[in-house]
C-alpha cells in the first residue's frame, strides 16, 4: 500500500497557533488537516495572558463564549518592586480599557485556552486533527507541497502552514539557524487558590509582576479564580551552553532571597520539579516558499517579558486568514502579502521584548532609579506604551 496520501491543505503543529489557523483556514471555506506529533493534544505549562489584540481574534473564531467557562477578567496589570515591595506603576483594565480597544484582557490557563480552540476544531467537518504525527520535513513542489513524516508518510497537499514550535521542522525550509540563549529559567505552576494565603499590598485579582536584578515573578488567578498561577523567572549565573546544570533550584532559592516577604513567601509555593530554559530567535526577512509559510512561534519565537507570544500566533492566523480570502488559490501571492504585513509587526515586538526584559531585570542603581520614576509618575489610565500593541485590528475578516 502506497505511503503517499493526498490532503487539501496542512497545519503542522496542534498548539494555539496550530489550532486557530485550521480555525482561520477553515473560514475561508477549505477543508484543513492539523498534524500534532503527541499522541495527545494538551497544553504543559500554566497561565497564559490575552491582551485585546488577541481576544478580538478569539472572538472573531467563535470560541470566547467557550473561553469565558474558565477566563478571569483582571482589573489591572501591576508592576511591583520585588526588593522593596512597593507598587511602581499599573494599568487598570477596566471599562474605559474595554471601551478603547474593544474587547478584554483575559487570562486562563493555557490548557483551557487549548482545549476551547480544539473543541472548536472539532466540531467544524472542515477540519480533521490527526496525532502521532513526526513531521520530518516540509517542501514546496511549485505545484503542490507535501510533508514527509519520520515513518515514511507522505501528504502531498495544496500548501503547508508551519506552526511547529521554536524546534519547528518547517522552519528548517527557509533558515538553519538555532534558538538563542537568555541565559534566564523559568519555575511555573499553579496552586489552589485556597492554599494561597493573600501578600499584603496586592490584589489577586491583578495580575501582578514583582520586578528586580536579574529577576521576575509573575502572579494571577486562573480557571474561574480557584488556581493560582505563578512564574518565576531569574537569570543564570552558571549558564553552560549544551548543558541543564545552570537555572537550578538552588539558584532559584539564591536570586529570590534577597526580595521582599511576600515574594519570599510565594516562591516557596513554587514547584522545583521542571524548569523551563528560556530561548527566542533572531527575526528572519523570509518565512514563506512558493505553497508553504511558517506562522507563531515557528516564525518569531519570543521571549515572554511582554506576554505577546500567544497574542503574535493569533493575529498570525487571522491575518493570513484574510490573505486565503483575499487571494483565493493564489498561495504564493497569499504568502506573500501574509509575511509583508506580519514580518515588520512580529520582529517588532520580538525586539522589544528583549528590551522590555533588560529594562525589568535592570542591576544598575542608576537605570532602576531613573525606570521606577518614570513608572511611578504614569497614571493607570495611560495607554500610550501599549497603543502599538493593543490596537492591531485583526478581529474581523477584510473579504467574506
Amino acid at each position: 500500500m502506497s505511503n503517499v496520501k493526498d490532503l487539501p491543505f496542512v497545519v503542522v503543529g496542534g498548539g494555539i497557533g496550530g489550532l486557530a489557523t485550521a480555525l482561520g483556514v477553515a473560514e475561508t471555506g477549505r477543508s484543513v488537516y492539523v498534524l500534532e506529533q503527541a499522541p495527545e493534544i494538551n497544553e504543559v505549562g500554566a497561565g497564559i495572558q490575552l491582551a485585546p489584540n488577541a481576544t478580538a481574534i478569539l472572538s472573531r473564531f467563535g470560541v470566547m463564549d467557550e473561553i469565558n467557562k474558565t477566563a478571569v477578567y483582571p482589573e489591572r496589570l501591576v508592576l511591583m518592586d520585588a526588593i522593596t515591595g512597593k507598587e511602581l506603576s499599573a494599568l487598570d483594565l477596566g471599562e474605559s480599557f474595554k471601551q478603547k480597544y474593544g474587547h478584554p484582557y483575559i487570562v486562563l490557563h493555557r490548557a483551557d485556552l487549548q482545549q476551547a480552540l480544539l473543541k472548536a476544531c472539532l466540531d467544524n467537518d472542515k477540519i480533521t486533527v490527526l496525532t502521532n504525527q513526526a513531521v520530518e520535513r516540509v517542501e514546496d513542489l511549485g505545484d503542490k507541497a507535501q510533508v514527509v513524516l519520520a515513518d515514511g508518510t507522505t501528504y502531498v497537499t495544496e500548501a503547508v502552514i508551519g506552526a511547529d514550535g521554536i524546534h519547528s521542522k518547517t522552519r528548517k525550509l527557509f533558515i538553519e539557524d538555532q534558538p538563542v540563549a537568555s541565559h534566564y529559567v523559568a519555575y511555573r505552576g499553579t496552586i489552589p487558590m485556597n492554599e494561597m494565603a493573600a501578600q499584603a499590598g496586592t490584589n489577586m485579582d491583578d495580575v501582578i509582576m514583582w520586578i528586580g536584578p536579574n529577576l521576575h515573578l509573575v502572579q494571577y488567578p486562573v480557571r474561574r479564580g480557584e488556581l493560582y498561577n505563578q512564574v518565576v523567572v531569574f537569570k543564570s549565573d552558571r549558564y553552560k551552553e549544551d548543558s541543564d546544570d545552570w537555572g537550578t533550584p538552588e539558584e532559584l532559592d539564591q536570586h529570590f532571597g534577597k526580595c521582599c516577604k511576600p515574594v519570599q513567601h510565594a516562591v516557596t509555593f513554587i514547584s522545583r520539579q521542571r524548569r523551563w530554559p528560556m530561548y527566542d530567535r533572531n527575526p528572519i526577512e523570509n518565512w514563506s516558499k512558493g505553497r508553504v509559510t511558517l506562522l507563531g512561534d515557528a516564525a518569531h519565537p519570543m521571549l515572554q517579558y511582554m506576554a505577546q507570544g500567544g497574542c503574535q500566533a493569533l493575529e498570525d492566523a487571522a491575518y493570513l486568514s484574510d490573505c486565503l480570502h483575499e487571494y483565493g488559490n493564489n498561495y504564493e501571492k497569499a504568502f506573500s502579502v501574509y509575511q509583508t504585513e506580519r514580518i515588520p509587526r512580529s520582529a517588532s515586538v520580538q525586539r522589544n521584548a528583549r528590551l522590555w526584559g533588560e529594562i525589568i531585570h535592570a542591576v544598575d542603581p542608576i537605570a532602576i532609579l531613573l525606570r521606577n520614576n518614570l513608572m511611578e509618575n504614569r497614571t493607570p489610565q495611560d495607554t500610550s506604551h501599549v497603543d502599538w500593541l493593543y490596537s492591531r485590528r485583526y478581529g474581523a475578516a477584510k473579504v467574506r
